[in-house]
């Protein structure tokens, strides 16, 4: 007598499926699930943020640098003075032959070491006070004797500033070919205290 066995329930749609068929249907179920989420992200391009470069410190600016003066000549880097009278010999002395022409060296003498005192260009017609003076050298050029041939009298403070500044002076250039000499000279005074030898002077108005 034959064994009749139970058939299996065919599942819906017909056909059984069994073994690695249904194995394979799972996995190609679940492989299109997968590639379908794959869809759905965003295909847009990432956006690459780069860090700024560090700020660079702003250097100060460089000093300024400028050239260091050049130092003064001292005393015996400078040139001698130039004689306001040329030809009157070297320096400190006078070939002048005559008391007369030894005037413009003791007038010459006088204005280098009075300069800021000398009233500049020609005088007015009216001055405070006219001097005239006679200054006895000797061989050295040194002071022996002052005369008033013309004494400002109204003026006393005139003589006393002419006899300071001749006696200041000495030593004269030294009278070389005369041995000593007495000369003579007039002081044109003006009031603001300056003057002119009339050896020298530039005239008056």
């Amino acid at each position: 007598m034959l064994e009749m066995r139970p058939r299996a329930a065919t599942p819906p749609g017909g056909r059984e499926r069994s073994g690695p068929w249904a194995t394979c249907a799972i996995w190609a179920a679940a492989l299109v699930c997968v590639l379908s989420a794959c869809t759905s992200v965003s295909l847009e391009p990432a956006v690459v943020v780069r860090p700024s470069p560090p700020a660079v410190p702003a250097l100060p600016p460089a000093p300024l640098t400028l050239p260091a003066p050049e130092p003064f000549p001292t005393a015996a880097q400078q040139p001698p003075p130039a004689s306001p009278i040329a030809g009157r010999g070297v320096p400190g002395v006078s070939l002048a032959a005559t008391p007369r022409a030894y005037r413009a060296s003791g007038a010459a003498h006088l204005y280098g070491l009075h300069a800021e005192r000398i009233y500049q260009g020609r005088l007015p017609p009216l001055l405070y006070a006219v001097a005239v003076l006679s200054v006895e050298l000797d061989g050295s050029g040194q002071v022996r004797r002052l005369d008033w041939l013309r004494a400002p009298r109204h003026a006393p403070e005139v003589m006393t500033e002419i006899e300071r500044m001749v006696r200041s002076a000495a030593p004269f250039p030294a009278p070389a070919r005369l041995g000593r000499v007495v000369y003579t000279d007039t002081w044109l005074w003006h009031q603001s205290g300056k003057f002119q030898l009339d050896t020298l002077t530039q005239g008056q108005d």
